[in-house]
């Protein structure tokens, strides 16, 4: 083709011809350039993202091998633990436990009549004598039945009086039928007289009855009528009032019955104390003398004794209740006062331990003994009682052993352990620090 044909070609289609610019004459020097330089930076930046990578790592494996050369040097290193010498149990070592307090006698009292409250006379808090007049009850009701039944047996009354006359008079006809000559009077009519006689003795008789049964209506509503007066059982206090002048009140204690006074007699007073299974022995003897401390600031202690006891284990609670008589003459325990019962509980032949030197394994408890070698030996004890803070052994340890305080429950026999006195006595190790 001729080059004028070839830009003739080109005019043809309406285009122009290619200029040096044109991408068909393919990308421009610079632009080769541009292309060179961006390649060489991204290589930069992602080798230099490879060095920092491999930096961070290597220095993270050589801190977690510092760390874990670190571990097993403390790892290797004894552990340091207290110890505690192990020593005899006190003298007389005493045993607190919650208890209640309840009223030697404690009553609902009731109306024994139905009626109306005409008048109360004690209120709560007062101090009441056994017979004082609690409450007047007004009961018109009762008293008509009272007059009813009085006119029934004066009725009554005058019956056998009529009685009597009819019998009298019959026994005198029939005396005179009964000795008249033979054959003044038949035979018929003598037993006629008889008969007349003997059912007029048997009204007679019929009639007294019925007055001993009309003076038996009238006796009770009588006593029913002393129940107007609403009486003190024994000496005690009057605990709560729930009348009021003018309510009705009903006969009866059932459970739709309203009462009218709760009293209680409150010297001497009766304390329940649930004691733990491990202290029931000594507790279950009548006679042993106890302490009772209110919650109260002023702290105050009285003296008590067992005076009876349960006589058999609770299965759910593992408890054995026993109750405290006290004295109470000046009214320093309530009904349903929150008390602590402290027994004086003989400990011969007993050792003591801090709580914190016990371990609790599946084979029961234990204690770490420390040897003269440093070295943990774990010994099998039996727990006589748990006063808390201390613990009485009975069994398991000799005195003079020391045992290890406050260790975990993954310490092992023979473990290597830096021993560090912790002080004379149980009592010292259990107290609080600071």
């Amino acid at each position: 083709m001729q080059p004028h044909d070839h830009d003739t070609h080109w005019c043809e289609v309406g285009g122009q011809p290619p200029g040096p610019g044109s991408n068909l004459a393919g990308p421009s020097p610079e632009r080769k350039r541009m292309d060179r330089r961006m390649k060489r930076i991204a290589i930069t930046v992602f080798l230099a993202f490879l060095v920092a990578f491999f930096a961070v790592e290597a220095s993270r494996l050589a801190g977690s091998r510092s760390l874990a050369a670190s571990t097993a040097v403390h790892a290797a290193a004894p552990v340091v633990v207290e110890t505690i010498p192990v020593q005899p149990a006190a003298t007389n070592p005493s045993l607190s436990l919650p208890g209640e307090t309840h009223a030697w006698y404690e009553s609902m009292i009731y109306a024994r009549v139905t009626g109306y409250v005409k008048k109360w006379n004690v209120d709560i808090g007062d101090h009441v004598s056994k017979g004082q007049v609690l409450t007047e009850i007004d009961t018109p009701e009762l008293d008509a039945q009272l007059v009813a039944a009085q006119a029934k047996l004066n009725a009554a009354g005058a019956d056998v009086e009529v009685r009597r006359t009819e019998a009298e008079f019959a026994r005198t006809t029939y005396a005179r039928w009964r000795d008249a000559p033979k054959g003044v009077v038949s035979e018929q009519e003598r037993a006629d007289k008889k008969a007349e006689f003997d059912a007029g003795m048997a009204r007679l008789a019929s009639a007294r009855a019925q007055v001993s049964l009309d003076q038996a209506d009238v006796d009770r509503f009588e006593a029913f009528e002393k129940f107007k007066l609403v009486t003190a059982p024994y000496d005690g206090t009057i605990v709560e009032r729930r009348i009021d002048i003018g309510n009705l009140v009903t006969a009866g204690s059932s459970s739709g019955t309203m009462p009218l006074y709760r009293m209680a007699q409150d010297d001497p007073m009766r304390v329940w104390v649930d004691v733990p299974q491990a202290a029931a022995a000594d507790l279950m003897k009548k006679g042993v003398p106890v302490g009772i401390v209110t919650n109260e600031a002023s702290n105050q202690r009285l003296e008590g004794t067992i005076v009876r006891t349960a006589g058999a284990i609770d299965t759910q609670a593992r408890t054995f209740r026993v109750e405290i008589d006290v004295p109470n003459p000046k009214g320093a325990l309530v009904s349903g006062m929150y008390v602590q019962a402290v027994f004086s509980l003989p400990a011969e032949g007993m050792l003591q331990v801090p709580a914190s030197a016990l371990l609790f394994r599946s084979t029961g408890p234990q204690v770490a003994a420390v040897g003269a070698d440093n070295r943990i030996h774990l010994h099998s004890v039996t727990i006589a009682r748990d006063d808390g803070a201390i613990v009485l052994i009975s069994s398991g340890v000799a005195q003079g052993d020391r045992v290890a305080l406050n260790l975990s429950s993954e310490v092992t026999e023979g473990q290597q352990v830096v021993a560090k006195e912790n002080g004379p006595s149980p009592q010292a190790a259990a107290a609080p620090k600071g």
